[in-house]
């Protein structure tokens, strides 16, 4: 990543796009963040685009690129972290108008988003896109329009990688596992998920911290990885890797001291 430049946060006001921009922003990165419903971030030097920002919208996106490079400098730097997590659901039950909301902005709204900027930076010849993706892309569940979004996420991430590659520009995914955020402790304290049930099959035992994905994504914006384009970096604490042990009766527990 170039230092010269802006690096764009979508969905920047909170959870994993909140941590992201804390992290560049001590970093010294100038980071701009963007979101359906902004607001500021407490003690962080971040740039606020205080208009709501519709990732599913293409002319509002196409616009509200233009303005912010107007009023703060071509962007080197994409974090696509603005999405929503639907409610579990049999598929019977599933109606179509949550699924569109999904699908139009995990998926649609990333690919309208990177597509604006990334043109910018091909022009220009250097860039980087991190897209959020999920694990839920990669496994399974009763989330139907959320896993077929974020596989979504991962497919458009190698195609774009393509697409622009000779001209510089690199894009890449990470794919966080449970994730501490605020979002995921409302759904523990109102009983609809189980912290012990969510840690159990990760290789580590535990949740991930918001701080643990920004930290991927800051390292996959950075020169350190210049050589790294179109791959898909699941931030997960082992849950991949640890998700299919229970039918074996379950990982094993660490030696007691």
């Amino acid at each position: 990543m170039s230092v010269d430049g802006i690096v764009l946060v979508t969905g920047g006001s909170r959870g994993i796009g909140a941590a992201t921009a804390t992290l560049l922003a001590e970093q010294g990165r100038k980071v701009v963040i963007v979101d359906i419903l902004p607001g500021p971030l407490q003690g962080a030097a971040v740039i606020l685009w205080r208009e709501a920002f519709d990732v599913s919208n293409e002319a509002a996106v196409v616009s509200g690129i233009a303005a912010i490079e107007t009023a703060h400098g071509p962007i080197s730097g994409l974090v696509n972290a603005a999405g929503i997590f639907g409610k579990m659901h049999p598929v019977e039950k599933v109606r179509m108008d949550n699924w569109d909301r999904e699908i139009n902005i995990d998926l649609r709204g990333t690919f309208l988003v990177a597509r604006s900027v990334g043109e910018r930076m091909a022009s220009r010849k250097h860039g980087a896109i991190v897209n959020v993706a999920s694990v839920a892309g990669m496994t399974s569940g009763p989330i139907h329009a959320y896993t077929a979004a974020k596989a979504g996420v991962i497919q458009i991430t190698q195609t774009l990688a393509a697409e622009w590659g000779r001209t510089g520009v690199r894009v890449n995914a990470v794919s966080p596992g449970f994730t501490r955020t605020a979002a995921l402790e409302a759904g523990i304290a109102s009983g609809a998920l189980s912290k012990e049930r969510l840690a159990r099959n990760a290789a580590m035992n535990r949740l991930v911290e918001p701080v643990e994905v920004a930290q991927a994504i800051a390292w996959l914006l950075s020169p350190a990885s210049s050589g790294v384009t179109g791959i898909n970096l699941p931030v997960d604490a082992g849950f991949i890797a640890g998700s299919t042990w229970d039918a074996y009766g379950g990982l094993r527990e660490a030696p007691s001291s």
